[in-house]
């Protein structure tokens, strides 16, 4: 359920800019000012995986779902893990390199308060961020709508991500995917974004040529 850097596309250069994406997607302009985002789903639902931690011998499951500013652009994975037996939930996000780490990130569920979480390390795929959610929150979420997330972008300026929470408690409260439907379907989404990719480079490439 981690995106490669295939998918932190075009999308995220608008949000985010920075030279990171420019092998994926023409330069962006970095919007100066706040910008909001209402994310749609990249995969058709929520999908929860379980497993058992070598080391604490305890079932790990997380439930996560990649996000976009349209279905085919996604530039978020959003990752909730929950270890058997404990009150604090895992909240994990992978977003586009050009997010500011230093202030990390605020969240709110539904408009109420906000809480802060802070970023750990950034790969070529992307930046993690990371924090702990009590069992209230994540019984909220379950019914819950919307999950804000604010980031500062390269330009110091506000980024307001927000995450559709429809089916998630369904999702979580559900039983794990088989590993094998799992690995059956990111292989048909791969395959669909590249082909959605290359349409809209065909398109662009015959909009030069006219």
């Amino acid at each position: 359920m981690t995106p490669n850097t295939g998918i932190l596309a075009a999308a995220a250069a608008i949000l985010f800019g920075g030279p990171a994406l420019a092998q994926q997607a023409p330069a962006a302009p970095t919007p100066q000012g706040p910008t909001k985002a209402e994310l749609v789903a990249i995969e058709p639902e929520w999908t929860k995986v379980c497993a058992n931690d070598p080391q604490t011998h305890k079932e790990v499951c997380y439930t996560a779902r990649d996000f976009g500013t349209k279905a085919d652009s996604p530039i978020m994975a959003f990752q909730l893990f929950d270890e058997k037996g404990s009150d604090e939930k895992l909240l994990r996000l992978l977003l586009p390199l050009g997010v500011q780490l230093k202030p990390g990130f605020r969240y709110a569920l539904d408009g109420g308060a906000f809480e802060s979480g802070g970023f750990d390390v950034c790969f070529p795929a992307g930046c993690f961020g990371e924090t702990k959610l009590k069992r209230a929150l994540v019984d909220s979420m379950k019914k819950g709508e919307k999950f804000a997330i604010v980031i500062k972008n390269q330009a110091n300026a506000e980024v307001t991500l927000v995450v559709p929470l429809a089916d998630f408690g369904k999702a979580y409260d559900g039983p794990p995917i088989d590993p094998k439907v799992l690995e059956e379907r990111q292989k048909k989404l791969q395959e669909e974004l590249k082909k959605r990719a290359d349409a809209e480079r065909q398109q662009q490439r015959d909009g030069k040529q006219q």
